[in-house]
């Protein structure tokens, strides 16, 4: 094995606490499935294994699920010795070694197929591409390992986009030595290096010197150089950066330069964004008011509170969190009762000045009769609620003016969690004169920026001499 190798298995196996966890990130095609393998096959067969334990691996995809399986399969074949004591089962993705009654299974993310498992050794594959700070599958195989005497979880995987993310969370909580059983094992390139570096590179790949192929790795830098595109990708893959692979919209350093608290809006003119979701999912509400030369943003988001457990399992974001911290309404009942919602906007407009409310016209004919009947005349209706298209030709220019806005730090949302989940997740297509915002090709949840947007769409807009000069320069960089 190749010298970093070998320090990751005396740090897992000579560790004087006992090891229960062992993180092992670096840059792509460093060996960490390589080292899964031989891990995989110690335990099943080797000094390490236990008779009769259960050996489980797992992976957000069958696809990759079977990567590890193949690998450890092919070792098998290709040693005469190892082939006379390990049974490959191809079909179930399983390993056996009969003298022993040990069994490793390959698992993806059907989280069900892993109750009622008790491993004595879990591989985590690629736990990096989890959003979010959750994993049934994860959590069911950890919370499995309870019966074991000295269980082992071995996770590999390229760095998660963001702080939030369970992987992140994990190295973060390894990093901080309160547990001397979990051994932390991570190769990156500093954030605040040169990332088209060969040193950059080297960082965050120990085995560029040894089996990498440098001449490919430096052309992906060079590609990364030269489309801004790749860049995010680049980072995230190659130095192995908590960055999105996927640029957003907006990106996280852009987003947190703007994070300040927000201050009062009451008393001056206020501009807001309504996006209304389908009755059971997340709507939004982005509320905007100019003090001191910058944009408050005051953000109101609403759920279902029947189910909100399992759909924050299934959107893989702590919404049960938030709306304990006081970020996240819930509303009685398994909808977003539209009377609710109307009898909320009763309020904000009794207690604001407001000027403008976009909304999209989807779901606005179900609000309005509720409008009507919480005291809203038909005058105000027409002149207040505007109502605002989700295509190119109405969001390009709101989008350029939040862009701007965003850029010159005109901003202050508070670094509001659900909304800055949602920008994570927004994504833009279309070209730089028509440009809107993609729920399809998005991450997840972007409702908070579609409402923000929007909410900048209908405020006034103001001369600014240096905007089309600090685009030009940000889109040409």
């Amino acid at each position: 094995m190749a010298p970093f190798m070998r320090d990751d298995f005396r740090a897992i196996y000579d560790n004087r606490y006992g090891t229960r966890r062992a993180i092992i990130s670096r840059a792509r095609k460093n060996a960490k499935t390589v080292e899964a393998a031989l891990i995989l096959l110690l335990h099943l067969c080797g000094p390490e294994a236990r008779a009769n334990s259960q050996l489980n691996s797992a992976a957000q995809s069958r696809d990759q699920a079977a990567i590890l399986f193949s690998l450890a399969a092919k070792m098998v074949r290709l040693s005469p010795e190892l082939n006379e004591v390990v049974t490959v089962r191809d079909t179930a993705k399983q390993l056996g070694c009969p003298a022993l009654g040990t069994l490793y299974r390959a698992l993806s993310a059907d989280a069900t197929t892993a109750y009622g498992l008790s491993p004595a050794l879990t591989v985590h594959d690629e736990l990096g591409q989890v959003r979010g700070p959750r994993s049934e599958l994860y959590e069911a195989l950890e919370t499995a390992t309870a019966a074991q005497e000295e269980p082992l979880s071995i996770i590999i995987s390229t760095q998660a986009p963001t702080d939030s993310d369970l992987l992140s969370i994990l190295i973060d909580d390894a990093r901080s030595g309160h547990d001397q059983r979990v051994v932390l094992r991570i190769d990156q390139a500093p954030p605040d290096c040169d990332p088209f570096s060969e040193q950059a590179i080297r960082e965050a790949n120990p085995a560029f010197d040894i089996f990498l192929n440098q001449q490919e790795v430096l052309a992906m830098a060079d590609d990364a150089r030269r489309m801004p595109s790749r860049e995010s990708e680049y980072r995230n893959l190659v130095l192995n950066q908590r960055v999105e692979a996927r640029s957003p919209f907006i990106s996280r350093g852009l987003f947190e330069t703007c994070s300040a608290p927000p201050k009062p809006i009451d008393g001056v003119p206020v501009y807001g964004g309504l996006d209304l979701a389908s009755v059971n999912d997340l709507t939004s509400m982005e509320l905007i008011g100019k003090v001191d030369g910058v944009w408050q943003v005051h953000s109101t988001f609403w759920l279902p509170a029947d189910g909100l457990l399992d759909k924050a399992k299934k959107d893989r974001v702590p919404y049960d969190l938030w709306h304990r911290d006081g970020y996240l309404l819930t509303v009685p009942g398994k909808s977003v009762d539209y009377q609710y919602v109307a009898e909320y906007l009763r309020g904000v407009f009794d207690r604001y000045d407001i000027r403008k409310i976009a909304f999209d016209r989807w779901a606005f004919d179900f609000l309005k009769p509720w409008l009507i009947k919480a005291g809203f005349s038909e005058e105000t209706l027409k002149e207040v609620f505007v109502e605002f298209g989700q295509g190119s030709k109405s969001m390009t220019p709101a989008l350029r003016v939040l862009e701007g806005e965003f850029l010159n730090a005109r901003l202050a949302h508070g670094n509001h969690p659900v909304l800055a989940n949602c920008a994570r997740n927004a994504v833009v297509i279309g070209k730089e004169d028509a440009r809107r915002l993609s729920k399809d090709h998005s991450l997840g949840r972007i409702d908070g920026m579609v409402a923000l947007a929007m909410a900048m769409g209908v405020s006034p807009l103001e001369d600014d001499a240096d905007l089309d000069e600090w685009l030009a320069n940000a889109v040409m960089h």
